[in-house]
């Protein structure tokens, strides 16, 4: 092992339940990322306002007939789901992909209801700064979490109506998954009262009365930030039943509160982009003259069918509507030959989104196997409606689950 890969191992290994290492390979770059003052400052305003667009079309899809909302991918059983606002905000944590383009930053999609990334950017990108001996542009955006999660908590236990005398709030993941049992566990670790993690393969669910632990203690508030809804609506247990849809019964008849909201997964979907770049092309009033600046600078031609990109030749990605670290996803020429593809094909059942394409910027970064260079996007929350922390992804140019966490600092000069 050279001096590069033995000084990253014992900073890296120095940090209690991370994941430095995915599937076999490196993942958190022993590295750092320069930028501005000015371009941080740019980037949170970007996310600002691509959030207000956002969570202003959460109020209108919420009143649109059930037919629409088949139309933009939702599954039937998540209708009622969906239309549920248990908080006051639409989503508690929430990320948005952003692409730089010089001048400014165009959102590729929105992550609302189970985004990772969430300890690297939070606390992690700090420690990195750190011993490269730059300005953290992520501190203080801890507490802001911290506040986040501990307010959607006690909401949620006001939304159900009812005080127990001892509410139980549990924390959930796939406990075999390092990644995703070791983000809740961070999340957890915010709450100054009371909680506890039980995986997912230990929640027991009786039909209409309530969701319990392996013990059998009620559960009134589940976090579950790992678990898409997507994938819930299709759990069974060991008996066939379909557990899952019997979860999404008890949140609608308020016997437990989930932490994403339901109006997490209302934004989810990647064609509810084409509904908000579709207002913006026939200069609707539900958007103001600045909001429609803001879309106009910030969001990407986004369609359910790719004519008109065919049409004027323009290079296009097609996604899945529910989709995760690039699976699925193809990059188009203007004339409809395919260019570039992701390798998997978990997600094609889902209704296709087209938007237009944006060369990812490109920059190099070291690893343990040497310098390379690649294609990278900002990672920019949206906790509790503001504006987070940011971070980058690089690697292919679609980025995947093998894309590098690459921290960010501020040169101190700045």
């Amino acid at each position: 092992m050279d001096q590069f890969a033995k000084a990253r191992n014992a900073f890296y290994s120095g940090i209690k339940d991370y994941w430095a290492d995915l599937y076999g390979e490196e993942y958190s770059l022993y590295d750092l990322y320069g930028m501005t003052k000015e371009e941080v400052h740019k980037i949170r305003e970007s996310t600002n306002r691509i959030g207000h667009i956002f969570y202003k079309t959460a109020q209108l899809l919420r009143t649109v007939d059930d037919d629409t909302l088949l139309m933009l991918g939702f599954p039937r059983e998540t209708l009622a789901y969906i239309r549920i606002r248990s908080l006051s905000v639409e989503s508690v944590i929430a990320r948005l992909d952003l692409i730089g383009t010089g001048e400014t930053y165009k959102c590729m999609e929105i992550n609302s209801d189970t985004p990772t990334f969430i300890k690297e950017l939070h606390y992690v990108n700090g420690l990195v700064c750190e011993v490269f001996n730059h300005h953290n542009p992520n501190k203080g955006f801890e507490k802001q979490l911290a506040l986040a999660v501990e307010k959607a908590v006690i909401e949620s236990l006001e939304y159900l109506g009812e005080d127990p005398n001892e509410p139980r709030i549990v924390f959930t993941a796939h406990g075999d998954n390092v990644e995703d049992a070791n983000t809740a566990l961070y999340l957890q670790s915010f709450l100054p009262f009371p909680s506890s993690f039980v995986p997912l393969d230990q929640l027991q669910i009786i039909r209409h009365v309530g969701l319990f632990d392996g013990e059998g203690n009620p559960i009134h508030v589940l976090y579950r930030q790992t678990f898409p809804v997507e994938n819930l609506i299709e759990d069974e247990d060991e008996e066939g039943n379909p557990i899952g849809l019997w979860l999404l019964e008890l949140i609608g008849q308020k016997k437990v509160a989930v932490v994403n909201p339901p109006s997490a997964f209302l934004l989810q979907s990647k064609a509810v982009q084409a509904i908000i770049w579709g207002l913006h092309e026939e200069g609707s009033p539900f958007f103001t003259e600045e909001e429609h600046r803001w879309i106009g600078e910030h969001f990407l031609p986004t369609y359910l069918e790719p004519d008109r990109f065919l049409e004027g030749r323009t290079k296009y990605v097609m996604k899945p509507a529910f989709g995760r670290e690039g699976d699925t996803v193809k990059i188009f020429e203007g004339d409809g030959t395919v260019a570039a593809e992701d390798s998997h094909n978990s997600y094609a059942h889902y209704l296709p989104v087209y938007q237009e394409y944006v060369e990812l910027p490109t920059a190099n970064f070291r690893t343990v196997k040497g310098e390379r260079e690649g294609s990278y996007m900002y990672g920019s929350f949206l906790i509790g409606g503001n504006a987070g922390a940011i971070g980058i992804r690089i690697g292919s140019p679609i980025t995947d689950n093998l894309s590098y966490f690459l921290p960010v600092g501020i040169t101190k000069s700045e």
